[in-house]
């Protein structure tokens, strides 16, 4: 399975565009190897370069998903009293075909493909959805007049109608150089191009994929590429901006960051970036570090700018932010580089001055940004691959053939061995011709190394500072210049000196060893000893090394967990004596594993012959740890309360292990405790409390009161040891190990946690009915939206961030460590959540919006922190992201009106968690949502059907999905005229999916050798009620709308897919989960309990039969906090008995307390599940 990667771009000084992956160890060239280029500029989704014909260039990556932009206009008519509808129009209507404001004409035949990297992907057809419901066959939409609210129905009063024509075009230039294709006035076109830099894709969500694309001419001048996003890769038009002088090289970050060198060796620093003017307001100068050395290069990152003076000095500026884009100061860094480049994360690469190596500057991290030292790239080509590996067979043999080989390797090996951080470049080689290589001079009368012939570059990992060349000093903590002082050797006098091309042969090269320990003490790869392949066929001719032009690291994201490949070559000498003297084959490595297995089971054997007659042996023993801990205490006021914590674990005589734990605590100065048998506690998880490290126990007793036992630690390393060292005590009470059943119901909470439950026989059915507050919830690690599974052991899961995850069949991992976890199939998992706070305001006469509020009203700020404007919140926000409305609380709108009297606007700030669990990442494809059909017992080697919202909202198939192979191989795209939000596959191939604005549609014709169906049928939703979920059991489908209300979908027949209506179930509902059974659990929204309140409740439907598919009544579990929960792996069939409607006795909710939203609507509902609004949702609740 494929590791989720990004890409290092560099071009060599014969124009050859290059890439590295993060997870690689090869150079691969470009696919489309037709252009030469000077210049690229990459991100993650596409690169922008500038050829030698000094022309613009797009390189935009193929995916699953393909790149579409829908087409649309409308078609006019008004009525008349003799022919009824006709196109007659009346002189002040608008155009028979225009778009949706009527102001522009638009006829079907004016539209045109925007250049030759467009196609269509099918002919004009006419849209029959109006705001989620279908229309008439024709797709018209009736209103009075032009223009007006426009319905599906024709009435008497009905004079003009319209309808709506949609086309699809798709980008089709995908892994080639597209070339942009200049529209504008040839008197305004720009000059020939000389640089360019993207970026700016964090500036603004809107529209999705947005990038800015700057370039500078030959002349010096700016320009700004418009409208370039993710339906529009190529962009629209070049704008010219005006600048204080001549520009040379320009730089964009990802936010708002923009500098520009000029030609007098100034920078220029853009101001007023933001996401209505991407194109900023004005300059500012900043003044080049050195007087007498210019800046000839710089380059930003989200908060950094680095930059190259004339002298190739490499300077870091201190104080760069969003508030101060100029920075503060110049930081001189140890090193000379032709050019630097600034990616993801503010990691950096250069190009050194000398030998044209890429370097990568290693211990940047969010503390230092400055990082530590230059390691240079030794990764070899990808056509370099054979012609090494022969190479390395030939001068292999040659080591027992040659004494003076023979003695050089025994160097090299040594050296290899003495691979330390201390050893790594510690600056950029300012010489490194100076070292004499094997062959590096060698010349056609076979002279020695100081004869008359070209110096041939060394290789970028060898250590460039020999052990007599004097030592470089490290810039300190405060990145002071360092002195370097290096021995200049007399053989290479003009080390800038035009390269020269010689055939050096492999004989030759032998006879000249000149190699030092010191010399390889950082590799040991065949390149370092300067063998050369001979490739005939190369039209270049023979480098040891590419010698680099460019580099670009604006879409190459270096993850600091994980190890990069990049610094030591695959194919190293030594290794390749190591083999051929040990010759040792991964067959007969697992054969000698096999022999010595079988010789310790045979001693075994023998060893237990003589004890067989001996009793077993059966510990009783008691382990106690204690611990001090606070308490929320249970009487009144509760509050917090320091108390002492003992963990005692016994083992019985059976070897059975159990344990309790005591909680003892102060009461009117007499000591009290209360004890909880671990074997009877359900769950332990951890609760989000902003001021403690707290989480909650959970028995069946305290689930139905709401009211669970909370501890609180005083570090998050204390918590998450009790709760290791608990989960695995509940888990040995009940002796549950390894990894989840295929069977298992997984949830997870508000806070991303993970939770799996094996589920009994008797959940569903049987003489006695277990209830789902005695279910025992483990935790799994890592940190998820959403999970989907099925009874195949097919586990995936999406992160807060979108990212897709597949379950590797591990257990355990987070804070589960030792025996609570597998040894493998655990991997680091990452993921970012936003936190939201609203800045509240109120007008007054006087000073207008202002922070001074009513007492009434709430906290000026709440929730939780604030970095930038969110410009996403429903309702639509103005252009500095407020959003308006009469009073508090009440429905906002993004345009202030007459009777406003209070504004707020959001704040959102990214957090980032770093953890690990038994979850490997499907990339390059972000979800939204996602569903697997919930199949029985079936082959092994069965596809699976998995289906797949995007988090732009398409619709996908996955293709490959096995149980061998859960993360399967591709995505297969499923068109649809407009973005989607949920979907879910039954067990017979049953798709169903609920679209952005609420309509509900059904997929025809899947089946194993179709995966993909035939099209779409639009399902009329529920009479004015949008919904948002859908989920498809055996032959159940059932919805949920905005609202929280269950519907259950009536009528459907094999003949008949669709169903005929729609049948309300309940109400107070937040997710659902519909499984192979068509059981029915849901996560309700509030559930009163006899102490307190959950929000956020695991609840399963009873008496679902199937001739009683909407069941009976509720059963409440655990809670509250609980957002999402999958039942779709649960196959488990019990034999089905009659249960009686307990719906009276189950319902824990008073009759009174209907929700006020839902008055009058909820009459319908037969068993609602509601709560006692008079509770207050006061502190002591559980919350999500």
């Amino acid at each position: 399975m494929a590791m989720p990667s990004s890409l290092l771009w560099a071009v060599d000084i014969f124009g050859r565009v290059y890439t590295l992956s993060t997870v690689g160890q090869y150079w691969e060239l470009c696919k489309d190897t037709q252009l030469e280029f000077k210049r690229v500029s990459a991100v993650k989704q596409c690169c922008w370069g500038i050829a030698c014909d000094h022309q613009v260039y797009t390189y935009v990556f193929s995916g699953d998903v393909p790149i579409r932009y829908q087409e649309e206009t409308y078609e006019n008519q008004r009525w008349n009293p003799v022919g009824g509808f006709c196109e007659k129009l009346l002189p002040s209507d608008r155009w028979q075909w225009s778009d949706v404001s009527g102001l522009k004409h638009q006829q079907l035949d004016s539209f045109t493909l925007p250049s030759p990297h467009w196609e269509w992907e099918s002919d004009w057809y006419v849209d029959e959805n109006i705001g989620g419901e279908p229309t008439e066959k024709g797709g018209w939409t009736y209103a009075i007049d032009f223009p007006s609210t426009y319905t599906k129905d024709k009435r008497w009063n009905s004079c003009v109608r319209r309808r709506r024509w949609i086309r699809y075009r798709r980008y089709k230039s995908r892994d080639v150089w597209a070339k942009i294709v200049s529209s504008d006035d040839p008197e305004q076109l720009p000059d020939p191009f000389n640089d360019i830099s993207i970026g700016g894709w964090e500036i603004t969500d809107e529209p999705l994929g947005r990038l800015s694309v700057w370039a500078v001419s030959l002349q010096g001048r700016v320009w700004y590429r418009e409208n370039v996003c993710h339906h529009n890769p190529e962009g629209s038009t070049w704008s010219l901006i005006t600048t204080p002088g001549e520009v040379v090289q320009i730089s964009c970050g990802p936010y708002d960051l923009l500098w520009a060198t000029l030609w007098e060796g100034q920078a220029i620093v853009r101001e007023g970036i933001d996401r209505n003017n991407p194109q900023g307001i004005s300059w500012s100068i900043v003044e080049s570090p050195s007087s007498e050395n210019g800046i000839m290069h710089v380059s930003v990152g989200v908060d950094v700018v680095w930059c190259v003076t004339k002298d190739r000095k490499v300077w870091f500026r201190r104080g760069v932010n969003s508030h101060n884009p100029c920075g503060t100061s110049w930081i001189e860094m140890v090193g000379e580089m032709m050019m630097v480049t600034v990616g993801l994360n503010n990691q950096v690469w250069g190009i050194g001055c000398d030998d044209r190596a890429i370097y990568f500057r290693q211990g940047v991290t969010p503390s230092e940004l400055s990082g530590k030292t230059w390691k240079a790239i030794v990764s070899g080509r990808e056509s370099d691959r054979s012609q090494t590996g022969s190479s390395t067979s030939l001068l292999s043999a040659g080591c027992f053939f040659t004494d003076d080989i023979q003695n050089q390797t025994n160097a090299i090996i040594q050296g290899d061995a003495d691979t330390s951080s201390d050893t790594e470049l510690s600056s950029v080689p300012v010489n490194p011709a100076s070292t004499p290589l094997m062959g590096a001079a060698a010349s056609s009368s076979g002279n020695s190394t100081d004869s008359q012939t070209a110096e041939i570059p060394a290789n970028p990992s060898l250590d460039p500072l020999d052990s007599d060349q004097g030592e470089a000093t490290v810039a300190s903590a405060t990145n002071e210049k360092a002195n370097l002082e290096v021995h200049k050797s007399s053989a290479n006098p003009n080390p800038s000196a035009e390269l020269q091309w010689t055939n050096i042969d492999l004989k030759e090269a032998q006879k000249h060893p000149v190699l030092s320990v010191s010399t390889f003490a950082d590799t040991s790869s065949l390149s370092s000893l300067g063998v050369f392949s001979v490739g005939a066929d190369d039209q270049y001719g023979t480098d040891e090394h590419p010698l680099w032009a460019w580099v670009s690291g604006g879409g190459c994201l270096v993850d600091l967990h994980s190890p990069l490949k990049w610094f030591t070559a695959s194919s190293g000498l030594s290794s390749s004596v190591q083999s051929l003297s040990l010759s040792i084959t991964p067959a007969q490595t697992a054969a000698w594993r096999k022999q010595i297995f079988q010789q310790l089971s045979e001693r075994t054997k023998r060893e237990l012959e003589n004890f067989r007659h001996y009793e077993q042996a059966i510990e009783q023993s008691v382990w106690v740890k204690t611990g001090a801990l606070q308490w929320w205490r249970n009487w009144k006021p509760h509050k917090w309360m320091d108390v002492r914590v003992a963990l005692e674990q016994f083992t019985g005589s059976d070897g059975m292990r159990d344990s309790i734990l005591f909680i003892y605590y102060m009461y009117h100065e007499e000591k009290k405790y209360i004890h909880v048998f671990l074997n009877e506690v359900t769950i332990i998880v951890e609760v989000l409390n902003e001021a403690k490290h707290s989480f909650a126990l959970y028995t069946p007793e305290r689930t139905k009161q709401r009211w669970p036992i909370r501890l609180a630690a005083t570090t998050e390393q204390e918590m998450h040891d009790w709760l290791s060292l608990l989960n695995m005590s509940c888990c040995e009470s009940r002796r549950i190990q390894g990894p989840p059943s295929h069977h298992a119901i997984w949830s997870v909470t508000c806070k991303g946690d993970i939770f799996v439950s094996e589920p009994s026989p008797e959940l569903e059915a049987g003489p006695q009915l277990m209830s789902c507050d005695q279910m025992f919830w483990r935790q799994v690690g890592g940190h998820l939206r959403l999970i989907e599974c099925n009874s195949r052991g097919v586990v995936w899961g999406i992160g807060y961030d979108h990212t897709a995850w597949v379950y590797t069949g591990g257990y355990g991992g987070g804070f589960n460590q030792g025996l609570a976890s597998s040894a493998d199939n655990i991997y680091t998992q990452s993921d970012v959540k936003c936190v939201y706070i609203y800045e509240n305001q109120r007008w007054n006469p006087v000073t207008g919006y202002s922070s001074r509020g009513l007492p009434t009203d709430r906290y000026m700020w709440s929730d939780v922190s604030d970095w930038y404007i969110d410009f996403n919140t429903s309702g639509g926000t103005d252009r500095e992201g407020w959003q308006y409305a009469a009073d508090f609380p009440a429905s906002y709108h993004g345009h202030k009106t007459m009777k406003d009297f209070v504004r707020r606007r959001r704040w959102a700030r990214k957090c980032k968690i770093v953890t690990n669990g038994p979850w490997l990442e499907v990339p390059p494809v972000t979800l939204w949502d996602i569903s697997i059909i919930p199949s029985s017992a079936a082959d092994d080697e069965e596809t699976v059907a998995l289906w797949a919202i995007s988090d732009k909202g398409d619709v996908l198939c996955r293709l490959g999905v096995t149980q061998q192979n859960p993360a399967g191989t591709s995505w297969l795209h499923v068109g649809t005229d407009q973005p989607f939000i949920s979907i879910s596959i039954g067990a017979f191939y049953q798709v169903w999916a609920i679209a952005r604005d609420g309509s509900a549609f059904y997929r025809g014709s899947v089946s194993p050798n179709k995966p993909a169906g035939d099209c779409w049928y639009h399902i009329p939703s529920p009479q004015k009620q949008k919904l948002k979920q859908v989920s498809v059991g055996r032959t159940s489908v059932f919805v949920l709308d905005t609202n929280g209300n269950l519907w259950y979908r009536q009528g459907i027949t094999p003949s008949y897919p669709q169903g005929s209506t729609w049948d309300p179930v309940s109400n107070n509902i937040r997710k659902m989960s519909i499984g192979p059974l068509d059981q029915v659990w849901v996560i309700a929204d509030k559930v009163q309990g006899s102490h307190s309140l959950s929000c956020g409740t695991v609840c399963h439907r009873t008496g679902v039969q199937p001739m009683e598919p909407k069941g009976l009544s509720w059963d409440y579990g655990i809670g509250g906090g609980w957002e999402h929960i999958t039942v779709r792996g649960n196959a488990t069939e019990a034999s089905r008995v009659a249960v009686q409607d307990t719906s009276e006795e189950n319902l824990a909710v008073s009759k009174d307390g209907e929700d006020e939203e839902s008055k009058g609507k909820t009459e319908h509902f037969k068993t609602p599940l509601m709560v006692s609004e008079s509770q207050e949702l006061d502190r002591n609740s559980v919350n999500c």
